[in-house]
């Protein structure tokens, strides 16, 4: 799944919206709470971060490749350097799981209205 691949599948899921932030990096998000980003520009262009489960941030960051994401790694969110490099369904079921930790913390209402 190319970096255009996982962007269009992220975009069609119930209440993500998109917006560039901080100069050069995508952002998407569920109901205004960010769940992932990915770098645009610069340094680390076409690195992907997101939310992980607190027991998953270790395991993740271990791998090759994973490390625990700048200004967000205290809120468990790792960075993959080459998100292309990644099994296609291992990267949607992140992103979504990511999403879907995001989409919990909402209000019981927003949630029932954000079902899919």
């Amino acid at each position: 799944m190319g970096t255009k691949g996982w962007q269009e599948q992220v975009a069609q899921w119930p209440g993500v919206e998109s917006s560039v932030k901080w100069g050069d990096n995508l952002v998407f998000t569920v109901a205004g709470k960010m769940f992932c980003a990915t770098r645009l520009d610069g340094p680390g262009q076409g690195s992907l971060s997101f939310k992980v489960e607190d027991d998953r941030f270790l395991e993740l960051t271990e791998r090759p490749g994973f490390i625990p994401a700048p200004y967000l790694a205290r809120a468990h969110w790792v960075q993959v350097e080459r998100p292309d490099r990644l099994p296609k369904a291992e990267l949607h079921a992140l992103l979504r799981r990511s999403y879907e930790l995001v989409r919990l913390k909402l209000p019981k209402k927003h949630q029932r209205e954000l079902a899919d």
